[in-house]
């Protein structure tokens, strides 16, 4: 089953890959903004530093929007788009799987500095220019962070080419763009 699903180039299954990875991400990020919250329940820093506060916003940030959100689009046209349009499979489907690894190794990377010594990236998910140098935050989580979603960003612009591509060479005979 691990070797099937580490070599497969099936849509579907992709597709399940996607959804399962940006689920689970999904309940890692909503971990994070409960320990946010319990956190402000009460005035005054309670469980967490400034620095570990600013480390789970930035976290849950990306992860919701970046790992989550765009990644869960990817399952669903994974395992419906082919299907609507009367494909067989996608256009490039050894790119989709590479699509998926970059995505999945983007966000474990960007997730990693948390076990770095000066923790995660802690400058806001848009890292936040007054917090992004070396003296707000020090340490190697902000640069794995950076490369994790340059992973990430990549597997995604190669998912949308080939979902792009897909829909405008393999749709059935007889079916025009937007029927």
């Amino acid at each position: 089953m691990l070797g099937q699903i580490l070599r497969t180039t099936d849509h579907k299954l992709i597709g399940r890959m996607y959804l399962v990875t940006s689920l689970i991400f999904f309940a890692i990020g909503g971990v994070m903004a409960l320990m946010m919250r319990i956190e402000l329940a009460r005035p005054g820093m309670q469980y967490l530093s400034p620095e570990q506060y600013n480390q789970l916003f930035t976290m849950h940030g990306t992860i919701m929007l970046l790992l989550f959100a765009t990644p869960i689009v990817f399952a669903f046209a994974n395992l419906v788009l082919p299907l609507q349009i009367g494909s067989p499979d996608v256009a490039f489907p050894r790119l989709n799987a590479f699509s998926y690894w970059l995505f999945l190794f983007g966000g474990l990377t960007a997730s990693s500095g948390f076990l770095t010594p000066g923790g995660a990236a802690d400058a806001g998910w848009t890292l936040y220019a007054p917090l992004n140098n070396e003296l707000h935050s020090p340490g190697a989580g902000t640069d794995l962070w950076l490369l994790g979603l340059a992973l990430a960003g990549l597997g995604t612009i190669l998912g949308a080419v080939n979902m792009v591509t897909t829909v405008i060479t393999l749709r059935a005979p007889g079916m025009t763009m937007f029927r």
